[in-house]
């Protein structure tokens, strides 16, 4: 205990007499007293016990100015009237139990003076209760702006104030914080206009221009959740994806400012300055990006915002690596005796260190090989490499990506091929057997012919058309692979979609612009895994397409159809483009497929409970939980309700409405009669076309 804190003490003594074995004090007399002289009135109107945090307070402020108010008593005595020596407390148990509590953690003697008051008329219970009525509280601006005041005026930190009065330094600086409100605001507060949790909201910032303007804008009946998103719209959350990239300390370091929230539990805040942190995540994501380029011999790198941007470019995919034999061999030799090493060690509770060692130095080996699959050296010399920010805050690479000036050439049809040859041009309508080389020789050779007609031309290839269709009916293994060629060039070969007869046409949109971060979805990297096998397998050029296609087996030509169709799906409900029809067969699709959308998304704050009513977030929370939890948070703020029900419904499958899969009633048996029955199932239709 510091002198001044012992002097303090001693000081509340002075003036105050002695307490003598002779004399018994009459009413008024202000007495000092040991400390293990007082004891607890049982007249006491306080029943409840003071809290330790209220004891805590006090003990704090009389181990740092003394008891500022001596406590009033009464003379104990005996059964048979005389006085005891001890005194009860009538109206300061808590400052007792404060002196107490300094007592049992040796700041103070057990006999400790204490300056007292005695009183001998008044009823004890009934002053107890007088004391505990007829006060007042102190309005908490009150207390704001003298917390305040003994900042600036003392300069008095947190953490000294904190000590002074028995609270933590985190509840001070809130108490400063909120003190230093607009005057406009703590009028309002002390008149009873705003509530404390608005004020709150206010003084999330320290800007009192900025405080008046939200003030001005807000209507009679605020939102927490309002004024604190117009108190930090210009500014970024510290839980935001770009400062989980950056990182704190490296935006700091910049110079950047970050206003701190005093009022959640867990210190959040936000950024002062989004430019400077767009500017260091676009630097640290251009330094992966030139990394990955100079590492892996890419053409070029750069950074793009979100997939959408990657998905304007043409690709490249990865190739088998081609090994030698001896390569192949050694690499299997390695891969057999991992494995052996492996199974013996699974019998041996602690694992070899020689054995440890040689696993280590079979995976480096092994490593030393790399990926089974890799981009050809030519393709990497053409094409580039791609870094964004993921939603989950981590760079995301597009490897592959081809410009439209870096593409290979596509060969000319062999007509302009003729044409270029000093021939006659197939737009003239020649036909085979009628080319001019076909004609005769000499003179007749040199005569140009006068071309079809464009009319002419329309009707006979029209008749082609026609012939085709037929041979296509008739050859299922054609029609197949018409299907998945026309589809494959719309998919793996942007701006090659004219290169079929077939008017099929599919929409390959991507759809990041519609749900930030659907692009790091399961769902989407199992996607985008099935492109990258695919194009691994496809020719460079849409020209050789196909001729891969033709011979491929009908397995093989029927998974290709499904991972075209499925990139070309859309089921999107917006208002703007309203499918009904659509909707409706999309939701038919799901339920044939058995479309679980557990595998691929859970609710959460930010992707469902922050963006709908609380009225939503209740019922899903009373769904899945029960109503029991429900009623718990039904009087959350927003924000709270929100991450109180991402935790209630963790791990739990929950999904709205319109993300769960509609179970089509079993149809009932047709009658006898009733017509054709139902359609075929899809697997009679490929039994069918297999015959």
């Amino acid at each position: 205990m510091t002198a001044q804190s012992t002097q303090a003490l001693a000081l509340e003594a002075a003036g105050a007499a002695a307490v003598g074995e002779d004399q018994e004090p009459g009413h008024g007399a202000e007495i000092v007293v040991p400390l293990n002289r007082l004891k607890a009135s049982p007249r006491n109107a306080r029943k409840v016990k003071h809290s330790e945090a209220a004891i805590e307070a006090l003990a704090a402020s009389i181990r740092a100015k003394g008891v500022l108010q001596p406590p009033v008593v009464e003379i104990e005595r005996a059964a048979n009237g005389e006085a005891t020596g001890n005194y009860l407390v009538t109206i300061g148990e808590g400052r007792r139990q404060a002196l107490r509590l300094l007592s049992k953690r040796k700041a103070i003697k057990g006999t400790h003076p204490v300056r007292v008051t005695v009183d001998t008329e008044n009823d004890a219970h009934e002053i107890s209760l007088d004391e505990n009525i007829t006060r007042e509280a102190m309005h908490p601006a009150d207390q704001f702006e003298a917390f305040r005041r003994l900042a600036e005026d003392r300069g008095y930190g947190p953490e000294e104030i904190g000590a002074r009065f028995g609270v933590s330094a985190q509840v001070v600086r809130q108490r400063l914080r909120l003190g230093a409100a607009a005057p406009e605001l703590m009028t309002a507060y002390r008149e009873g206009t705003i509530t404390l949790d608005i004020l709150t909201a206010f003084c999330v910032s320290e800007d009192q221009d900025r405080q008046r303007q939200v003030m001005a804008q807000m209507g009679p009946y605020p939102s927490v959740f309002a004024i604190r998103r117009a108190m930090t719209e210009a500014k970024v959350r510290a839980d935001d994806r770009r400062v989980g990239f950056v990182g704190l300390e490296a935006y700091e370091a910049e110079g950047g400012v970050v206003l701190r929230d005093l009022f959640t539990e867990d210190g959040g805040g936000w950024l002062e300055d989004p430019i400077l942190l767009d500017r260091l995540v676009g630097e640290k994501l251009t330094a992966l990006a030139e990394a990955a380029r100079q590492r892996e011999g890419w053409k070029w790198a750069g950074v793009c915002a979100d997939f959408s941007e990657a998905a304007d470019f043409g690709r490249v995919y990865p190739v088998v690596v081609v090994r030698s034999e001896a390569e192949v061999a050694e690499m299997a030799a390695l891969s057999e005796e991992y494995d052996r090493l492996i199974s013996e060690a699974d019998a041996v509770e602690v694992l070899p260190s020689e054995t440890d060692a040689r696993l280590e130095a079979i995976d480096k080996a092994l490593q030393a090989y790399g990926p089974d699959y890799d981009y050809a050296p030519e393709a990497k010399a053409r094409s580039g490499i791609m870094v964004m920010l993921g939603h989950d805050g981590l760079a995301r690479f597009e490897r592959g990506l081809v410009r439209a000036e870096d593409a290979a050439p596509v060969p000319p049809p062999p007509w302009e091929e003729e044409a270029e040859e000093g021939e006659s041009d197939g737009a003239s309508g020649y036909l085979e057997g009628d080319h001019p080389r076909s004609k005769g020789d000499g003179a007749e050779r040199n005569e140009e012919p006068a071309p079809l007609s464009e009319r002419l031309l329309i009707d006979l290839t029209a008749h082609k058309t026609m012939g085709l269709r037929d041979a296509v009916q008739a050859d299922v293994a054609a029609a197949l692979a018409t299907v998945v060629h026309a589809m494959a060039l719309q998919v793996f070969y942007p701006g090659c979609g004219d290169f079929t007869p077939l008017q099929l046409r599919l929409s390959v949109g991507g759809l990041e612009p519609l749900a930030p971060g659907v692009g790091d979805s399961p769902a989407c990297r199992r996607v985008v895994d099935r492109l990258e096998a695919w194009g691994a397998r496809l020719p460079e050029r849409a020209a050789d397409l196909w001729a891969v296609l033709a011979p491929m087996g009908r397995d093989k030509l029927l998974d290709l159809l499904a991972c075209c169709a499925g990139v070309g799906l859309l089921a999107v409900r917006d208002p703007h483009d309203r499918r009904p029809g659509a909707w409706a067969q999309a939701e038919t699709l799901a339920t044939a497929v058995g479309l679980d959308m557990r595998r691929t998304w859970s609710a959460t704050a930010a992707s469902y409970f922050a963006r709908v009513p609380k009225a939503r977030v209740l019922e899903a929370v009373t769904e899945a939980v029960g109503p029991e939890e429900a009623g718990r948070i039904v009087g959350f703020k927003k924000g709270d309700m929100a991450d109180a029900a991402e935790r209630l419904l963790e791990g739990r499958g929950w999904l709205p409405p319109v993300l769960r899969t509609i179970e089509t009633l079993a149809k009932e048996p047709a009658q006898e009669g009733d017509g054709d029955g139902p359609p075929p199932s899809l697997d009679e239709v490929h039994d069918l076309a297999a015959e």
